[in-house]
C-alpha cells in the first residue's frame, strides 16, 4: 500500500496536544543573568514540515526571533496542523492560546474583505500580487482584524496559484461537468467549483489524501507545492495550470499577547515576520518549475490551457463577482484598483 501523508492528526489528538501546550505561552524561565521572563512564541499552520512555509520559519523566522531577542523569546514551530485544523488554531490565536499562526483567508466570513485576494482569475503574476498585497491595499484588507478578531497581521505570505490536480484529465470545460472537486468551506470557492461545472464536496485539508485515495473526490485545488509536499501525486494523475485564483497566508499574533511585549521585541517580531514572508515567496515562486519537474517524475501529467480555455474559465467564473458586487458596495472599485496596479 502506498504511504500515506497527512496534512493533520486525529482531532482528539489535536485538541489533546493543544490544550497541553496552551499554558505554555507566555510563561516561562527567566533569560540567563538577564532577570528578564523568556516568553515562547508557539507559531501553528497546517503546511507539511518540507514546505516552504514551515523551512521560511526555520531559517528566518525563528533564526531571526530568537538571536535578535538574545534569548528572550523563543519560537516553536508546529506544522501539519499539530495544533489543529485551521480553524482551530485560528480560534486558538484568536483567544491567546497560540501567539502566532499563518492561516489561509478562513477569516473571510466574518470580515468580507479578507476574502478579495481568493477572487478568480484576479491577479496577473507573482509580482502583481506582492505589489497589492504589501501596499495600501494589502493594509486595507487587514484593517478590521485587530479590532473584530482581536489579531494582528504582520505580513502576507504566500500559498501561491491554484491549480486543479485529478484522477483525470482536464482538457476543456466538458470535463468539469460532474468532476466531485474538493474544495475548501468558503463561499466563494464554492460558487467558482459550481459555476465551472463541478460538483464541489467541501473538506478540510486534513482530510484530502483520503478523500483521494478512497475516490470520494476525484479532483482537489491546491498550488503544486502543496500537491508535492502533501504526497498527492501518489493519488492522482494530472494537473491543470488553471491558475484560477491566488491563496495567500498570513502571519498574525494575538494582539494581547503582542502588545504586552516591550517595543523592541514587538520590532524584532515584524522584521522577522517580513523578512520570513519575503524568503517563502521567492522560495515558492523559484520552486515552481523543480516541483512540476518533480510530479512529472512521479507520474503526474500536466495540461497547460490555451487562451480559449482560459478566457471561458474566466467567463464561468462571472456569478462569483456578480455575488460579491451585490453583497459589498466597496467590492466593484476595489477590484478596479487591485487590476489597475
Amino acid at each position: 500500500m502506498k504511504k500515506r501523508k497527512f496534512f493533520g492528526i486525529a482531532s482528539s489528538i489535536t485538541l489533546v496536544g493543544a490544550l497541553l501546550l496552551a499554558g505554555c505561552g507566555s510563561q516561562g524561565e527567566k533569560t540567563s543573568g538577564s532577570g528578564v521572563e523568556k516568553k515562547t512564541i508557539k507559531v501553528a499552520n497546517y503546511f507539511a514540515e518540507d514546505h516552504p512555509q514551515n523551512i521560511a520559519l526555520k531559517e528566518k523566522f525563528k533564526k531571526i526571533v530568537e538571536k535578535e531577542s538574545h534569548g528572550e523569546l523563543e519560537v516553536q514551530i508546529f506544522a501539519n496542523s499539530t495544533l489543529g485544523a485551521e480553524k482551530e488554531f485560528y480560534d486558538g490565536v484568536r483567544n491567546g492560546t497560540i501567539e502566532m499562526g499563518i492561516p489561509g483567508l478562513i477569516m473571510q466570513s466574518d470580515i468580507p474583505k479578507m476574502g478579495v485576494p481568493e477572487w478568480p482569475f484576479l491577479f496577473r503574476d507573482f509580482d502583481h500580487v506582492k505589489k497589492v498585497l504589501n501596499g495600501p491595499i494589502g493594509e486595507e484588507l487587514t484593517a478590521d482584524l485587530d479590532p473584530k478578531h482581536g489579531v494582528t497581521p504582520l505580513a502576507w505570505s504566500a500559498n501561491g496559484f491554484r491549480m486543479f490536480s485529478s484522477n483525470r484529465p482536464i482538457k476543456s470545460m466538458k470535463d468539469f461537468k460532474g468532476l466531485r472537486l474538493r474544495m475548501p468551506n468558503i463561499p466563494n470557492y464554492i460558487k467558482l467549483g459550481e459555476s465551472l461545472g463541478a460538483n464541489v464536496s467541501p473538506l478540510p485539508i486534513s482530510e484530502v489524501f483520503t478523500a483521494l485515495e478512497q475516490k470520494v473526490v476525484d479532483a482537489q485545488d491546491n498550488p503544486i507545492a502543496t500537491l508535492r509536499s502533501s504526497g498527492w501525486n501518489e493519488v492522482q494523475s494530472d494537473v491543470l495550470e488553471s491558475r484560477h485564483m491566488f491563496s495567500p497566508n498570513i502571519y498574525i499574533i494575538n494582539s494581547k499577547f503582542f502588545n504586552g511585549l516591550t517595543k523592541k521585541q514587538q520590532k524584532i517580531i515584524e522584521k522577522a515576520a517580513k523578512e520570513s514572508a519575503a524568503y517563502e515567496f521567492e522560495l515558492l515562486e523559484k520552486g515552481y518549475e523543480n516541483d512540476k519537474k518533480f510530479l512529472q517524475e512521479n507520474g503526474i501529467k500536466f495540461t497547460n490551457p490555451d487562451e480559449s480555455f482560459t478566457k471561458e474559465m474566466i467567463k464561468a467564473s462571472q456569478p462569483v463577482y456578480d455575488d460579491v458586487f451585490a453583497e459589498n458596495d466597496w467590492a466593484k472599485e476595489l477590484v478596479k484598483k487591485i487590476k489597475a496596479e
